[in-house]
């Protein structure tokens, strides 16, 4: 079954998408099997994928209104590496036609039960605002990879999606958690940026990544190309960076599932010493 991950983050331009399409590149690189959904209707990680949003047959509009089934909508990203569930401006339409709809909260998290032998990590580019579209993503996703600039708002608006997190694993998803907390466009000769990492570091421990994504022009130029960085420059310091943070969150995957087992095992034990007592 494959770990669905929603990167999200309300505060728009903090590289969500930039994220999206070269994580799933860098894993891509490593073997694993990856599906990228793009929900935000600007369809950024689409064109970044090297995927004219504007040609595709079918999008992530067609999957949530009942219009397509999702393996007719998901296609080749190219040379990117991986698979691709496009989204364009029709998704727009989706955030006020799913308000009608039934069950319209679960209804990505429904379709996906379709692939989830056929991939080993879907991740989901959300929009940069709470709407249908995100809750959508939160209620299908197992973990939450939030992108945060280190800025002087990111705090403020950092607290605003943990509560969000928590309404939604409240009401929809219990088993929602965050995957961690990636610092993005890191610029070390800023001292506010250096500031606002060590709050970070301090309030949330190991949950944020010991990569940092820094600013980069190849970073920057490569969505133009319709290339994630990987492809457009293997050599540049984005292309570095990301590769580490497919590392370090294969490390941990491995890691918690270490300790998910230590736990089983454990567990059992003591279900045996408590059977053989009575």
């Amino acid at each position: 079954m494959s770990k669905i991950i929603a990167v999200t983050n309300q505060k728009g331009g903090v590289g969500k998408t930039t994220t999206s399409v070269n994580l799933a590149a860098s894993l891509a690189e490593t073997g694993r099997r990856v599906l990228l959904i793009d929900l935000d209707a600007q369809g950024n990680a689409t064109m970044g994928s090297g995927v004219n949003k504007h040609e595709v047959a079918h999008t992530g509009y067609d999957l949530l209104m009942g219009h397509a089934d999702i393996r007719n909508i998901i296609v080749r990203a190219g040379d990117a590496g991986y698979d691709l569930l496009p989204g364009n401006g029709d998704l727009t339409a989706a955030e006020v036609e799913l308000l009608d709809k039934d069950n319209r909260e679960r209804r990505l998290r429904a379709a996906l039960v379709y692939v989830q032998d056929d991939y080993d990590l879907v991740l989901i580019d959300c929009p940069p605002s709470l709407n249908m579209l995100t809750v959508n993503a939160l209620a299908a996703a197992h973990s939450v990879l939030i992108p945060i600039q280190c800025e002087y708002y990111a705090l403020e608006g950092l607290s605003a999606l943990l509560d969000t997190v928590e309404q939604v694993r409240a009401a929809i998803n219990p088993e929602l958690e965050i995957e961690g907390l990636l610092r993005t466009m890191y610029d070390a000769r800023n001292r506010l940026a250096g500031e606002v990492s060590a709050q970070l570091q301090a309030h949330f421990g190991d949950k944020v990544y010991r990569t940092i994504i820094p600013r980069n022009v190849r970073l920057a130029e490569a969505p133009s190309h319709g290339l994630p960085v990987l492809r457009y420059d293997k050599t540049s310091r984005g292309a570095s960076a990301y590769l580490a943070l497919a590392g370090e969150y294969i490390r941990r995957a491995a890691e918690q599932a270490q300790q998910r087992e230590l736990a089983q095992n454990q567990s059992g034990s003591n279900n045996e010493t408590q059977t053989s007592l009575a």
